[in-house]
């Protein structure tokens, strides 16, 4: 049995998470979404994805992961390998999330029991995607629709 984990990404249909360390997009509901699943966790995010905050985020306890051990940034606790990460946010959440980006994402992947993912239903241009999956091996448990988006939620078989 695995212990649990979770993964939070919006990725347009192309599989496109990002264009120069941004979102090509904005969806205001998405961000809704991120902010109500990831409230009270730890989240752990590579070295990019954390110079995209613009501060550490509030009310959750803010990992980043770089190969740099001398990498520091307020609110951030600073690893330099995935598995200790993953280690000390499970001694104070039970199901801590990795919220990118895409090399952490393909690095996690094996270890991840449950995915949030918003897909978009448009394609964008970008320089950083999320890893390809077997369907096959995710139950779709949740699963809603609103303009653009669809918000699904997915559990390992």
């Amino acid at each position: 049995m695995m212990q649990p984990l979770a993964l939070i990404v919006a990725h347009a249909q192309n599989r496109v998470i990002g264009a120069d360390n941004d979102m090509p997009w904005h969806y205001p509901e998405d961000l809704k979404h991120f902010k109500r699943t990831t409230l009270g966790h730890a989240m752990i995010m590579g070295r990019l994805s954390c110079e995209a905050l613009p501060k550490a985020l509030p009310k959750r306890r803010n990992i980043v992961v770089t190969r740099n051990a001398n990498y520091q940034r307020e609110g951030f606790e600073v690893f330099t390998d995935l598995d200790q990460a993953i280690a000390a946010a499970r001694e104070t959440d039970e199901e801590p999330f990795i919220i990118g980006g895409g090399q952490i994402y393909g690095l996690a992947l094996p270890q991840i029991t449950k995915m949030y993912i918003t897909e978009i239903q448009k394609s964008f241009d970008g320089d950083a995607y999320f890893p390809e999956y077997n369907e096959a091996e995710w139950n779709e448990t949740e699963r809603r629709e609103e303009g653009d988006l669809v918000f699904r939620c997915l559990e390992r078989v």
